[in-house]
């Protein structure tokens, strides 16, 4: 049971209103997160604002949905699982690519670097260690990406810890479990 009510879109006025109907004609629905950051519009708006902002960065989208479930996997978020499963397949994700995102793993060995040093930000609270900021540098990952993976890692953790404590209704098809392959 959701620990903080998402707002009902149609309930909505003021900046809370407006950012739900940019919201809506982006996605077709509001979901729950968005309904439940809502609560706060300056929170919201900062959300959508980071998020925006980093996709017209340099990673792609594919990079950034398997960053998200990397750190979803981490924190346990059971929302942010489901979320970016289904966007992640909406960027060209398999399901193969989607399970290994979960354990911080791809075939390619930027990516793989790249999720691995997600990992290691996430674990260490920032705090990484010359060696990971070594080996994610010597897969030929840019400063600039090493820089926007610690962004979307912000970003995830933002709505992994929104979701941990408002414990929204998951409004996306439930992830896969991972098997222990």
């Amino acid at each position: 049971m959701s620990r903080i009510i998402a707002l009902d879109p149609i309930a909505a006025t003021g900046k809370t209103a407006e950012l739900f109907t940019t919201v809506k004609s982006k996605l077709g629905v509001v979901p729950n997160l968005m309904r439940t950051l809502g609560h706060s519009p300056a929170a919201l708006e900062a959300f959508l604002s980071f998020k925006s902002a980093l996709g017209a960065g340099i990673l792609p989208a594919k990079v950034r949905e398997q960053i998200a479930l990397t750190v979803a996997e981490i924190n346990s978020c059971d929302y942010c699982l489901a979320a970016h499963s289904l966007v992640g397949k909406g960027a060209g994700l398999t399901n193969d690519q989607i399970a290994a995102a979960r354990r911080a793993q791809a075939t390619d060995q930027e990516i793989d670097a790249l999720l691995k040093f997600a990992t290691a930000v996430v674990e260490s609270h920032g705090q990484v260690s010359d060696t990971a900021l070594v080996s994610v540098r010597e897969a030929g990952v840019s400063d600039a990406e090493i820089i926007e993976t610690v962004a979307h890692v912000a970003l995830n953790i933002l709505t992994n810890y929104t979701n941990h404590v408002a414990q929204p209704v998951v409004d996306f098809p439930k992830a896969a479990p991972l098997s222990s392959t």
